[in-house]
């Protein structure tokens, strides 16, 4: 039986991690995800399918718990059972907020190390030796000297950036171990926006912990203000700086890693780490701003202490994913609002509002 290259997706029912999987089915992948459903809707592959219909039999979608070993084992048994071969690992799983890990750093170190770790174990038992890890600015924690570089000291401040900095090592250690193992940890910032189609975009289920979305439900009306976490710092206007990137800019980043671990040579490292941001400053009023010009709404805020966990200022220097990925973010904060303003108007309730138009019907593996 001739096999077929596939990409596995964890987390691939999520923000970032659907966009991806419509990514990879278009540019002609088969594509795997793996999720729990903890923070996502399972809807959202009707909308995937919805604007890659041509897509259907190369996608197959699992509903797995990474902390589940036997689940993990079963995903890549399937693959091989069906003559597919998965010859790449998207990394995406995982809890995800600052101020959640801080209040409950178990369930990040569970969730986050427990699940890497078992799938790290099951791609070497199933002989899969790439993986794209979707790491964070968090491993930085407060920089002195900005923008961030990828050869600044490592110092995360929360439980989650701690996740994110110990699966890097670890990812690293097992390179070191394995000759044939070739791993990129994308080291990025604050992601927003939402597909241009308006179809896809970020859902949280539950009270969103995200700036971008909660700037947005208070400008439909389903949220009475902006809390804004910190006015006092040393920034041009006292709010918090980051470095927001659009989700497009994102996938195309994460398309450019997974094709840079094929032709690597062997005399580079095998695991490396790049930065992915704008590089440009946006402040919490920045964003706020931003949003209100792009929907004509005025945005109620109020301003409140700092949280626990939280830095100053993070934004990239993105130099090094331009040389070494062939990769650059294009979009600016006010496409990141028009985008999710045209997400969040053409779909209040998430991926739970209807829609006139049937979809076709998830593929369903396990």
């Amino acid at each position: 039986m001739s096999k077929t290259n596939a990409v596995l997706v964890t987390g691939g029912a999520g923000f970032i991690g659907s966009h991806m999987v419509l990514r990879l089915l278009q540019e002609g992948y088969t594509v795997y995800t793996l999720d729990n459903m903890y923070n996502a809707d399972r809807r959202v592959f009707d909308r995937i399918l919805k604007l890659a219909p041509e897509s259907s039999k190369r996608l197959h979608v699992h509903t797995v718990d990474m902390r589940d070993p036997s689940g993990l084992a079963c995903v890549f048994a399937a693959a091989e059972a069906i003559g597919d071969d998965i010859a790449a690992v998207i990394h995406f799983a995982g809890h995800k907020a600052v101020g959640e890990s801080m209040a409950n750093p178990m369930l990040y170190y569970t969730n986050n190390m427990v699940g890497s770790v078992n799938l790290i174990e099951a791609m070497v038992d199933a002989g899969v030796s790439k993986i794209v890890f979707s790491s964070s600015c968090t491993v930085y924690g407060q920089q002195d000297e900005l923008p961030i570089t990828e050869a600044c000291s490592l110092g995360p401040q929360s439980p989650y950036g701690r996740t994110k900095y110990m699966v890097e090592e670890m990812l690293r250690d097992v390179a070191a171990a394995h000759d044939e193992w070739r791993v990129t940890s994308l080291r990025y910032f604050n992601p927003c926006g939402a597909h241009e189609s308006g179809e896809l975009g970020e859902d949280p289920q539950g009270a969103p912990m995200n700036l971008v979305p909660i700037v947005s439900q208070v400008a439909l009306g389903t949220r009475d203000k902006v809390m804004v976490f910190g006015s006092d710092y040393n920034t041009h206007d006292g709010t918090a700086v980051r470095d927001y990137i659009h989700i497009s800019d994102l996938i195309d980043g994460h398309l450019a890693a997974l094709r840079e671990l094929d032709s690597r040579p062997a005399d580079e490292p095998r695991a490396k780490a790049f930065n992915l941001g704008t590089g440009t400053p946006v402040s919490v009023l920045d964003v706020i701003n931003a949003m209100k010009a792009a929907t004509g709404k005025e945005i109620a805020y109020e301003l409140a202490d700092r949280r626990p966990g939280d830095v100053e200022a993070a934004y990239a220097d993105p130099a090094a994913a331009a040389t070494g990925l062939g990769w650059r973010a294009e979009k600016t904060i006010a496409d990141m609002c028009a985008d999710s303003w045209r997400w969040w108007t053409s779909n209040p309730a998430g991926y739970a509002t209807v829609k006139d138009e049937a979809a076709a019907p998830t593929p369903v593996d396990a």
